[in-house]
């Protein structure tokens, strides 16, 4: 997927210690990227202002170029470093065969936080953000999305069994239950927004941290996307995932959704983006990109980044 207020999701799954790229850490952090912005995003802003007018001409660049540059946050299935050092994960695959298909023949990693991906967006550190991000209101203001690639519910990491019952934030707040979620995440703004103390939450690097509290018994449910806790349990015998839930978000459920995000000036290619997307979404091969990291068809989405910001 922290927002600034808001919606900003964070979670994936994060990567083993020794996948790590050296500046890769965790997921969803807006808060930590509006503070940023406030610092770089200014000098950005006016160096982007002036590369083009009418759209942009950062798509003739790239492909003058032959590469792109993609900003990741080094988190699995999201974004990544393998083992063998190769970029991969749901966004980079994407990206590569999108970009491929606009005539940009390679995609190379700029690893960050996650919460520095929108300042580093704007300040040019890199061309794209493909980190699976979440479109929302906060983030709209700040960059332009493509349309999602993805939607994304809830679920909870509980010891075996789920011995407290908790299936949604309401169950958290009722029952007192030691909650825990990422640096970040947008669940924290969903478990204080069905009236859990912010100040209770613990806050932990990723989910397997989230995990590790869980089963240690620091923490009675750690709260993530329903893809990340699916997959993080897998090798647990003492966790398991709930499943998926809808947060409410101002009182109406929220489905978030993930997307690549360009700088604002840049809507030409951010429209072909969309246009080599929804080709792939029509005929399926989406679904093929995305399916080897853990998507579902329930989680291919029709949503777009205009409902998501709000407009």
């Amino acid at each position: 997927m922290a927002r600034p207020t808001g919606h900003l999701r964070d979670d994936r799954r994060p990567i083993p210690a020794a996948d790590r790229p050296p500046a890769a850490t965790t997921r969803r952090s807006l808060l930590a990227g509006v503070a940023a912005l406030g610092a770089v995003g200014a000098v950005g802003c006016s160096r982007v202002a002036t590369a083009s007018s009418g759209g942009g001409d950062l798509l003739e660049r790239l492909r003058a170029a032959g590469v792109v540059r993609l900003g990741i946050a080094g988190e699995i299935p999201f974004g990544y470093i393998d083992r063998d050092g190769r970029l991969t994960g749901e966004a980079p695959e994407l990206g590569r065969v999108i970009f491929k298909r606009l005539g940009v023949d390679r995609v190379q990693p700029v690893p960050t936080e996650f919460g520095s991906l929108v300042p580093g967006l704007n300040s040019q550190q890199f061309d794209v953000v493909a980190a699976g991000m979440y479109v929302n209101p906060d983030r709209c203001a700040q960059v332009i999305f493509a349309d999602p690639d993805y939607q994304m519910l809830d679920a909870f990491i509980v010891r075996k069994g789920n011995p407290m019952g908790l299936r949604d934030y309401r169950d958290v707040v009722a029952k007192k239950a030691r909650f825990a979620t990422g640096t970040g995440y947008a669940e924290i703004q969903y478990a204080v927004e069905a009236g859990y103390p912010e100040k209770d939450i613990l806050i932990v690097p990723d989910q397997v941290a989230g995990l590790n509290a869980v089963e240690a018994g620091r923490a009675d449910v750690f709260a993530g996307t329903a893809l990340t806790a699916r997959e993080v349990v897998k090798k647990s015998a003492k966790a398991e995932a709930t499943k998926p839930f809808t947060p409410l978000v101002d009182g109406k459920p929220r489905v978030d959704g993930g997307a690549f995000a360009f700088r604002p000036t840049e809507t030409r290619l951010r429209d072909a983006f969309n246009t080599e997307l929804h080709k792939l979404k029509k005929s399926g091969e989406l679904f093929r990109i995305l399916r080897p990291f853990g998507f579902t068809e329930a989680e291919m989405t029709d949503l777009t980044a205009k409902e998501l910001c709000g407009g």
